[in-house]
């Protein structure tokens, strides 16, 4: 057995040696400090497709996977099935002696989410989390690209994973850069961003003074495509990331949808406003609203059905070429003002063309600066020359009202010979009817002095009655008193019905104010604490001690408490045992208000008890009696 293990473990040596040797035959990428970057491409980069997303790294990284790995022949690496990750290796060779420091970057600013594993000096990875679903803060640096410093400390050939999963196609691409080369390129870059924006800015300024000025939809409609072209742009660049929403991440996936439709809408309804298509092309006009209709049933459904339609960027290719075709129509008809707009859109397209060929990978050059921002530069050139196109639409209409000017001062002039003929007879008209205007105002004046003597008279009329309707409403007022009072001490003297008690307490609400105020005509004074200060209860007319909180019914405490009648009709049977004597039986009671005998005979009973222990002071109470039932009893 010994003697066949160094034969088993050379032959696994071999095989390991064999795959390593497939992993390392990948072209490196030397670090030298005479070359400020170097951008990954072709053979420099294998990639493997995790179609699950479950492969970890200890998985890519072992044995079993060195030889699935793919060489990359793209000019720029693409992930094409959103929600799939995407694998991808590199090799760089460190140079010890290097004088500068070195970071990896990502130019594509719209990736969710980026895992570097680099590294370490045993062999030891460590990843780096990076990404547009992540918050701007946990970046190492403050730039809108992600990126991530390289250890210098290592030496010799190193293999680095990086794994990219994003809910949209995006471009892979890998830019080894020192550090020193990394700060000036951002500072020049963000400074050509801040004349970019600023034009942006300007022209949207500008063309909101000429809307305020001379009140045209144009103006505004290019100012809204301005500033969704601007939006766009920001979040394409990670600009809009970086400084207008850096702690909601949330934003950066749907954002430059939301900005791509609006410019799409705006530019069209700027064309058809500039190009006066309602009256030069009318059938391009309704054209030019189906495509509108179409563009914002497609941004509905991206907002309603998947979100990821929003990277399918290719669709503005349409609004975008019925603009440009349009415009070629109307000035092959004729129409002077969209020359300037042909060109402008001519720089656009050529653009939007350059953007879709890396988008497609059928750019075959290399994605330099100028490519990769080549629509942001066709942006300026078509803000500039749709400038001039709006220029030369006001110079048509100013010189149109030129001509409009000089005809109509040839008829003001023919109108002018009228109007002199016509001023010399109407003279003459105007002479004879003064002269009847002033026979007719001295007449008016007779009877204005007469109106005037008449409305006096009114006047002290008016004001005679109105201090005879004074006492009339006193005397109506004091009477409707008398009545209430009579009608109140009737019924509290004689013996009347339950319909003509109840004018007095009709409801609970006033039976209940009515026993508020003889319970506690004297002042409230708490039965558990005896404070004095309360305030409302829970029940109607209740009192809540301040202090102890103990709230106290209106009903308790009285000949009412645990009375389960109405309590107008329990006032009535009380008022009747009391004007009664308690001669009254409970059968009639019963008949009267419609309560059964044996209530009737149990709450009877119970009122001629308190009438017999109150007797004396029922004596002499008249009127008043029947309440001091209610409110002293136990």
């Amino acid at each position: 057995m010994r003697k066949f293990l160094p034969g088993f473990f050379f032959a696994a040596g071999m095989f390991v040696l064999l795959f390593s040797t497939a992993a390392w035959g990948q072209s490196a990428v030397n670090i030298r400090d005479t070359s400020k970057q170097q951008i990954f491409r072709y053979n420099q980069i294998d990639y493997l497709e995790d179609n699950t997303g479950s492969l970890s790294f200890s998985q890519i990284s072992s044995n079993a996977f060195i030889n699935k790995f793919r060489v990359n022949t793209e000019p720029t690496p693409q992930t094409r099935e959103p929600n799939t990750a995407y694998w991808y290796r590199i090799k760089i060779n460190h140079n010890p002696q290097t004088r500068n420091n070195w970071i990896l970057e990502f130019f594509d600013q719209t990736i969710d989410s980026i895992a570097v594993y680099s590294p370490g000096k045993n062999r030891n990875y460590t990843a780096t989390l990076l990404g547009s679903s992540r918050p701007f803060s946990e970046r190492l640096y403050q730039h809108k690209n992600f990126s991530l410093n390289l250890d210098k400390n290592l030496s010799g050939p190193q293999i680095y994973y990086v794994r990219i999963k994003s809910h949209q196609p995006v471009n892979v691409i890998i830019v080894l850069r020192s550090v020193n080369w990394f700060i000036t390129y951002a500072l020049d870059e963000y400074f050509f961003f801040g004349i970019f924006y600023g034009m942006i800015l300007v022209f949207g300024l500008y063309n909101l003074m000429m809307f305020i000025a001379m009140r045209q939809r144009q103006y505004l409609y290019y100012v809204a495509y301005n500033l969704s072209i601007g939006l766009y742009e920001m979040c394409a660049d990670g600009i809009a990331y970086q400084y207008v929403w850096p702690g909601s991440p949330v934003w950066n996936h749907n954002a430059y949808g939301v900005a791509l439709f609006s410019a799409s809408i705006f530019s069209i309804l700027f064309t058809q406003s500039l190009l006066n298509l309602k009256t030069n092309a009318p059938r391009l006009n309704k054209v030019v609203w189906w495509v509108i209709g179409l563009r914002s049933l497609f941004f509905m459904l991206c907002l309603t059905v998947n979100p990821n339609w929003f990277s399918y960027k290719i669709i503005e290719i349409v609004p975008l070429t019925l603009a440009y075709f349009t415009g070629c129509y109307v000035l092959i008809k004729g129409y002077r003002a969209a020359r300037f707009f042909v060109v402008g859109y001519s720089f656009l397209l050529t653009g939007f063309v350059i953007k879709a060929l890396i988008a497609l990978n059928l750019w075959t050059l290399p994605v330099t600066a100028g490519a990769y921002y080549s629509l942001s530069f066709c942006f300026i050139a078509e803000m500039v020359f749709i400038s001039f196109a709006i220029g030369d639409k006001v110079h048509l209409l100013r010189k149109q009202e030129e001509q409009a000017q000089l005809r109509a001062i040839k008829q003001l002039k023919l109108n002018e010979e009228l109007k002199d003929a016509l001023n010399k007879n109407l003279e003459a008209q105007v002479q004879e009817r003064t002269k009847e205007l002033v026979e007719q105002a001295s007449l008016i004046a007779e009877q204005n002095e007469e109106l005037k003597a008449a409305n006096q008279l009114l006047q002290q009329q008016s004001e005679e009655i109105s201090r005879m309707n004074v006492l009339l409403e006193q005397d109506n007022t004091n009477l409707h008193q008398d009545i209430e009072k009579i009608s109140h001490d009737r019924v509290m003297s004689a013996e009347v019905d339950f319909e003509e008690f109840s004018r007095i307490y009709p409801d609970r609400e006033t039976c209940f104010k009515f026993l508020s105020d003889l319970k506690w005509e004297r002042g409230y004074a708490c039965r558990k604490c005896d404070n004095t200060h309360y305030g409302h209860g829970h029940l109607p007319y209740s009192r809540r001690c301040s202090k102890c909180g103990y709230e106290e019914s209106v009903i308790a405490y009285t000949i009412l408490q645990n009375t389960r009648i109405p309590i107008n009709k329990a006032f009535y049977m009380i008022f009747l045992m009391y004007s009664t004597n308690g001669k009254i039986s409970s059968h009639k009671l019963s008949e009267i208000l419609s309560i059964r005998q044996s209530t009737c005979w149990a709450y009877s009973s119970r009122i001629k008890k308190v009438m017999e222990a109150r007797k004396k002071e029922l004596k002499n109470a008249g009127d008043k009696g029947w309440s001091k039932l209610v409110v002293e009893a136990g």
